[in-house]
């Protein structure tokens, strides 16, 4: 696993600004475009960057505090101790048919 990987990024629609955000906010308040797909691309390579830039100057990188990320980081395949298995936060595997 990438350095960067720890970090929850993800793109979406601004209805305010009329455009698609990219964002990290472990790392970067975001960033901007109109194509999706090529912006996920352009925000994964700013975490890249940032999480360079904090390796470079031998400052430590930020805990993620974005809840799946950190249970992605923390996870040793067992249960979380602590963890919150209400609706907005639990985790779904989905059948082939698509339903839960």
């Amino acid at each position: 696993m990438k350095q960067s990987d720890q970090y929850h990024k993800w793109v979406e629609w601004s209805e305010e600004d009329q455009t698609y955000i990219g964002k990290c906010p472990d790392l970067i308040t975001g960033i901007h475009g109109d194509n999706p797909v090529r912006l996920y691309s352009e925000l994964c390579e700013v975490v890249e960057d940032v999480v360079r830039h904090f390796v470079a100057d031998g400052r430590p990188l930020p805990t993620p505090r974005i809840r799946p990320m950190q249970e992605v980081k923390n996870s040793s395949g067992g249960v979380l101790e602590g963890r919150d298995s209400s609706p907005a936060t639990a985790s779904t595997t989905l059948s082939p048919s698509g339903r839960g």
